[in-house]
């Protein structure tokens, strides 16, 4: 797409930005089309990190970015070339909302990006709409709120109408405007330590010789949070030797309630890409017998090669609808002391981590998926053990894919019992996933 004269420093990384946020445009997760197209190029770690900020910054901001487009432009951005409007994002993104990108070279670049493409006739369009956005900021103005809450939160915060709606309903305005720019942060990396190969102690030491620095986490003994890094982490100390994975500090919340014991006979539901699973195997000190099920036989790969690194012995695979299971595996009815329902679910408490996932998700969705978190929950129960346990959980803060789904499946089952549950919701203050756990208990 781009001509062959001489290339610009900075060129090629935008460029990169660029086609990420027309893959996704296109259907493609930002994470998988981000690794593929960093995988094509041959850039250094701060190059990849530019790439990585514009890209995912961009995508997260789509709403903001188009109220602007919008203002500044002369057509609405509804009616813009799709090429245009995300070389128009991606400009702006750098002029509105990065700090270390000087704003001339960021408008000359998009300006350049534009004249090597498709778009050479618009490169004027996008050097005026540009330069309007730039004189506005350099004047202190902005462009109008809106006047309705609601509106006004998701321009502000770049949410779709129906996501900020929920949330002031859920919160008030207030703790959902905190929320919304929560999901606008940079998450945090963490590391979950392997206890059977190594302590958190030593892992720290071992990183700390390769320039990578990490600190503890507070109520959560078995992680690090990186601090200072570079590189591919696959090639950090430890990771081909299986003693850490990458898991947010809410999602290793989650696996601990369930308190498997060494010689359990443990299932996991809905295990890719098995982090959680890996998890059961460490607390278990891998003694037992733990069932990896998952729909797709590729994502079930990757549990594992999860498995393989890690070094564990005690966990099995199908591919399977685990809604199912009761019927497909009758020999397992009633064989389970203890199952992880780590269900499909809108993502809502991942927004950070996952910018693409705000625009993929539609309140008709949530009632596709919430139907359907009831029917695993129905389709695991037969599988259970009397007294034995249940750790129901989301990455959601959706309460219908939360709270009321658990009160309407313990009001059918009278003889399950709910221990404890609790809604962890993303805080701008503080790093983690928004996250919902519950363990529930099934009379003998």
């Amino acid at each position: 797409m781009i001509s062959s004269k001489a290339i610009r420093p900075g060129l090629l990384s935008r460029k990169a930005a660029w086609e990420v946020l027309q893959a996704v445009a296109a259907g493609a997760y930002a994470d998988v089309a981000l690794d593929r197209i960093l995988r094509r190029n041959s850039f250094t770690d701060v190059d990849r990190g530019l790439v990585t900020e514009l890209a995912y910054g961009a995508i997260r901001q789509r709403h903001y970015l188009d109220a602007w487009v919008d203002y500044c432009g002369k057509l609405p951005v509804v009616k813009q070339p799709p090429l245009l409007r995300w070389l128009l994002h991606l400009g702006l993104y750098q002029i509105l909302l990065m700090d270390r990108i000087p704003v001339a070279a960021a408008v000359d670049i998009t300006v350049e990006l534009a004249n090597r493409s498709k778009l050479a006739r618009l490169a004027p369009v996008v050097n005026g709409i540009l330069r309007f956005a730039l004189r506005l900021q350099e004047e202190g103005s902005s462009i109008p709120v809106p006047e309705s809450p609601i509106e006004g939160l998701a321009q502000k915060e770049s949410l779709p109408v129906w996501l900020a709606a929920e949330l002031i309903h859920w919160k008030g305005h207030k703790d959902a405007e905190m929320i919304a720019k929560a999901f606008n942060k940079t998450p945090s990396l963490d590391l979950r330590v392997n206890r059977l190969r190594i302590n958190a102690q030593n892992l720290q030491k071992s990183l700390a010789c390769s320039g990578i620095e990490t600190s503890f986490i507070n109520g959560c003994p078995d992680g690090l949070q990186v601090l200072l890094s570079s590189g591919d982490l696959r090639q950090w100390p430890g990771y081909r030797e299986g003693h850490w994975s990458v898991q947010d500090r809410s999602a290793q919340w989650v696996t601990p309630l369930l308190d498997p014991n060494p010689g359990d006979r443990v299932l996991d539901a809905c295990s890719a890409p098995g982090g959680k699973t890996m998890h059961l195997a460490e607390l278990m000190k891998d003694a037992g017998e733990i069932w990896a099920v998952d729909r797709s036989s590729q994502r079930l790969k990757l549990v594992k090669d999860n498995a393989k690194r890690l070094g564990f012995k005690s966990i099995n695979f199908l591919v399977a609808d685990s809604s199912k299971l009761f019927e497909e595996k009758p020999d397992w009815v009633q064989s389970f002391d203890c199952v992880l329902i780590d269900a499909p679910c809108s993502g809502l408490g991942t927004l950070a981590r996952h910018p693409d996932a705000r625009w993929r998700m539609s309140p008709d969705q949530i009632d596709s998926l919430v139907l359907f978190q009831f029917k695993l929950l129905e389709g695991i129960l037969p599988l259970l053990k009397p007294g034995g346990k249940i750790v129901y959980s989301t990455c959601t803060i959706h309460p219908r894919e939360n709270f009321s789904q658990i009160r309407n499946f313990l009001k059918k089952y009278s003889k399950l019992h709910l221990e404890e549950e609790q809604q962890i919701w993303p805080n701008y203050h503080q790093h983690g996933d928004g996250f919902y756990a519950a363990k529930i208990n099934l009379s003998p």
